[in-house]
């Protein structure tokens, strides 16, 4: 069977594509792909780590995952060990269902393992410095990244690499709609001053003592606020303890509300006045969208948080101290329409798919 492009050739035939899926926002950023490639009838499978709410955004979503392997916490030696856990847990997925191309947005343990038994791979990533590239055995066929970061990052450790328009969000956004039903979903009033904030990736390996002390000092900012509702977003059940422990009165108020189930981040951003992040997709999502957002990551700044701090659409708190300086807690319109997303970079990502998978040639 062959796939069909839009005017109706033949492009490429059908083929078995594998993604992977770690971290909750490869769900939003997938999403528009699986679809994408199965209408040019492609097959697609997906296999799915269990951390970070992966599976509550896959089944709001409706999408259907294999559960394999779990988090490992943020020591680094059991990172290590979980990973290569995690790669042998999938050897016998790989081995059933034989796919022609293994695609994710920065999996390790899927690298790993198409290494070991000859599977091509395409890593999609966008930010220069989480150092996977540099590890034995996790080497990409290719490598893509947002056009913003320079050939010299993009490039480092690994022999191909492509680079793709805009960011990944540009991407995540596309068909996205607004649903006010996030009030009710989350209790919450459509008259309250909205302020959403993640807290940082403790668990990461590239996370810094200083953006915890950032994010408490953000946090302190906007609980004095009088009209400030705030919607927290932990990552972990032991970080969301953590922070009922921290804040006990703004919990007690309900001025701090913890949604029960995973939710639609881009919804509530969009739902939202501001974003106070410890960096990452949800800084990136609500800047695309155009709401302000402050991003509390004090580590290495990669060049896709650079590009949009330069372009005015994220600001970068770089200390404690100017926490109270730069966050402005103002209302916004959110009766407008999201901005519309080019289409040119999952054009892009799409066709460097299907070059692997049609190309006895992969990197021609």
């Amino acid at each position: 069977m062959l796939a069909r492009n839009r005017k109706g050739s033949p492009r490429v035939p059908m083929q078995t594509i594998w993604i992977d899926l770690e971290n909750s926002p490869h769900v939003v950023f997938f999403r528009p792909i699986i679809s994408a490639l199965e209408k040019r009838g492609h097959h697609v499978i997906l296999s799915a780590r269990d951390a970070y709410n992966v599976f509550d955004l896959l089944e709001r979503f409706d999408l259907q995952s294999h559960r394999i392997g779990r988090h490992y916490g943020k020591n680094v030696i059991m990172k290590g060990i979980g990973m290569l856990i995690r790669a042998a847990q999938l050897n016998g997925f790989v081995r059933q269902n034989r796919p022609a191309l293994a695609v994710s947005h920065g999996s390790r343990a899927q690298l790993v393992i198409c290494n070991l038994l000859n599977v091509p791979s395409l890593l999609i990533g966008d930010y220069e410095y989480t150092g996977e590239l540099g590890i034995p055995f996790i080497k990409p066929t290719v490598y893509m990244c947002p056009e913003v970061i320079s050939a010299s990052e993009c490039g480092k450790g690994v022999a191909n690499w492509r680079k793709y328009p805009g960011i990944k969000e540009n991407i995540s956004l596309l068909g996205f709609t607004p649903n006010p039903s996030i009030y009710q979903e989350i209790g919450l009033d459509q008259n309250d001053l909205v302020a959403t904030v993640r807290p940082p990736a403790t668990s990461a390996y590239y996370h810094v003592k200083a953006s915890d002390y950032a994010f408490s000092a953000a946090m302190e900012v906007l609980l004095e606020h009088p009209s400030v509702k705030i919607v927290l977003l932990p990552r972990t059940s032991d970080q969301a303890e953590a922070c009922r422990c921290d804040w006990k009165e703004g919990f007690q108020s309900n001025k701090i509300v913890i949604p029960h189930r995973a939710i639609d981040g881009l919804n509530l951003s969009w739902h939202s006045d501001l974003v106070v992040s410890g960096g990452g997709t949800m800084n990136r999502e609500a800047a695309t969208l155009g709401v302000p957002v402050y991003s509390i990551f004090q580590g290495r700044i990669g060049a896709v948080d650079q590009w949009l701090s330069d372009n005015g659409k994220i600001k970068l708190i770089r200390s404690v101290d100017d926490v109270r300086s730069t966050i402005k807690i103002e209302r916004r319109q959110k009766n407008g329409r999201p901005p519309q997303c080019d289409v040119e970079a999952l054009s892009t990502i799409l066709d460097q798919v299907e070059r692997m998978v049609g190309s006895e040639a992969l990197l021609r």
